[in-house]
């Protein structure tokens, strides 16, 4: 999320591309395992365009606020920590299956939260503000840190354990900022975890024949 359409667009397009050179470097050395958290930052720039909707729109509830709360929320709970499974060193595997399968609940029931209650949003000064149904919410938020950061502190790689402590540290003071309606902050954190995530794709070795 950032501050204005205009400002949520130019993050997409270059969230984006650094998504594009990830993936051509995991595919170009051949690491089929490491494409799904390489494609990452694609998934994270589509999401920055998406609200760039919302903000054109005004609000309100209609398929862009729905697809953003989806890619928020269930998608990225499971995506993650499959993601981060995906590419993990064998001797990290075993303790990742503990965050993917908190991410599969997490996701399945935030999913199943929003087809049943509608998802609105408001423009408030330089935010979006989004108004979410979701029942044991505390329980669920709990479950997504888990899922999604937890997987990256655990993944044994020194890369991704930066972007796990990008994410947990400056997630807060996101919100924080968020929630005061000073000013949103999210797209900023979404591209330099996505520039962590590029130069660990750069520096993958390149897997045995």
């Amino acid at each position: 999320m950032c501050w204005s359409a205009t400002a949520d667009l130019v993050a997409g397009v270059g969230i984006a591309t650094v998504g594009v050179a990830s993936v051509t470097s995991v595919t170009r050395a051949g690491r089929g395992r490491d494409l799904p958290l390489a494609a990452l930052p694609l998934l994270l720039g589509a999401h920055q365009v998406v609200e760039s909707l919302v903000w054109r729109a005004d609000g309100g509830t209609g398929p862009a606020t729905l697809a953003w709360a989806f890619i928020a929320l269930p998608v990225l709970a499971l995506w993650v920590p499959a993601a981060v499974l995906c590419a993990a060193p064998k001797r990290a595997r075993r303790r990742l299956l503990a965050p993917l399968a908190i991410g599969i609940a997490t996701s399945t029931a935030l999913a199943y939260n929003l087809s049943r209650h509608p998802v609105g949003a408001d423009i408030r000064g330089r935010t979006v503000g989004y108004g979410v149904d979701l029942s044991h919410a505390g329980l669920l938020i709990a479950g997504y840190l888990l899922a999604t950061v937890g997987s990256l502190l655990l993944s044994g790689d020194r890369r991704l354990l930066l972007f796990g402590i990008l994410a947990g540290a400056g997630a807060p003071v996101c919100w924080v900022l968020w929630r005061l309606e000073f000013v949103s902050t999210w797209c900023a954190l979404a591209a330099l975890c996505s520039l962590v995530l590029l130069d660990w794709a750069r520096g993958r070795p390149v897997p045995r024949p």
